[in-house]
This record gives C-alpha cells, structure tokens and sequence, in this order.
C-alpha cells in the first residue's frame, strides 16, 4: 500500500487549494480531523509549506475533482509501478578481515585464470586495476608475502560467480592440442 509523504505539507496545500472536507483529508494524510481544522485556523503548523501532491505523482487531478463532487469518498494515492531491480554486479563491501586478502586472490587468479580481463577480476574480486598489475609485474610492496589461494575459500566470491565467469571466458582457453601446435610452429 502506498504511503503519502509529507502528510502535513501535504494537508496544507489541500486546504488551500481545494474544498475537499477535513474528513478526506484527515483520512489520506492520516492525521486526525481537529488537526486539519487546527491547519485551516492557522492554530497548527503556521510554518509548514503546502506542498502539491499532484506534483510529487502521488494524486492525479481526476481523483481530486473527483473526491471534492463526493463528500464521502477518500483519496485513493496512485499506486507506484516500480520494480524491485536485482543488486547488479560491480563494486562491493569487502570486510576489513578480508581486505589483505585481496592479492592472494588475485595473484590465484592471474595464475588460474589469465583469461580473465582486468575489468573481470576487478568485479569479481572488487579490487583495482592497479594492484592487479602491481602483482602481475611483481611490483607489489608486499608482494614477498602473498601467496595465491583460491578466492572462493578465501570468501571474496562465490564458487557460482567463478563457474560463471569461467564458462565466459572458456573459448578463450587453448585446448592441450592447440596449445602443442603454436609451440611446434614457433
């Protein structure tokens, strides 16, 4: 169900600018009616600036006529057609505990997995461009004490986010025999 937001505000720019009965509008902003009375005497909430809820999408002026030609209707707020979107892959939220573990994961995959771009690492792992070529060419300033290891263990990714990204980029591995016709023919 919808919720109004700004129920005062909008209280305020109801009784200016419409004639809908205090009942309606106690009713959509939920407020009591001696509250929208004590608006309308300018007892209650002298400083609150009326705002238009036709503006903010959350009523239509059809049902705002439609309301003040009926005393005993209520407003009904236009229902919000939005669609909860999947988390999209990209940068996350690595623990503290979790951070130094980064270059081992790295230097794992760069060792496993050199099919994988940078850009692929970076989202998987949610690390940088430059520390993944501070590894690759060994200039890391602790690159003596990484070791690789296996990034799902180290809980930096998902075994399914692997297998996927794995099967991504499968055609870009060379098979054994393929592998063993470029080392003859160079």
């Amino acid at each position: 169900m919808a919720q109004l937001l700004m129920p005062m505000a909008t209280a305020v720019w109801l009784i200016d600018n419409t004639t809908l009965s205090f009942g309606q509008i106690a009713r959509l902003c939920g407020l009591h009616e001696l509250e929208v009375q004590g608006i309308a005497d300018e007892t209650v909430g002298q400083n609150i600036v009326g705002v238009d809820p036709t503006q903010t999408g959350q009523l239509t002026r059809q049902e705002i006529e439609r309301c003040q030609k009926d005393p005993a209707a209520d407003l009904a707020l236009v229902e919000d057609e939005i669609v909860a979107r999947p988390r999209t892959r990209g940068p996350r939220y690595t623990p503290v505990s979790k951070r130094q573990d980064k270059p081992s994961a790295i230097s794992w995959l760069l060792r496993h997995h050199p099919e994988f771009s940078d850009n692929q690492v970076c989202l998987l792992i949610g690390t940088t461009k430059p520390t993944i070529n501070a590894i690759r060419e060994r200039t890391h300033w602790n690159i003596n004490q990484i070791q690789p290891q296996d990034p799902v263990s180290l809980g930096l990714c998902k075994q399914q986010e692997l297998d996927e990204l794995v099967q991504k980029n499968a055609h870009k591995v060379p098979k054994p025999d393929e592998a063993a016709d470029q080392a003859k023919a160079e």
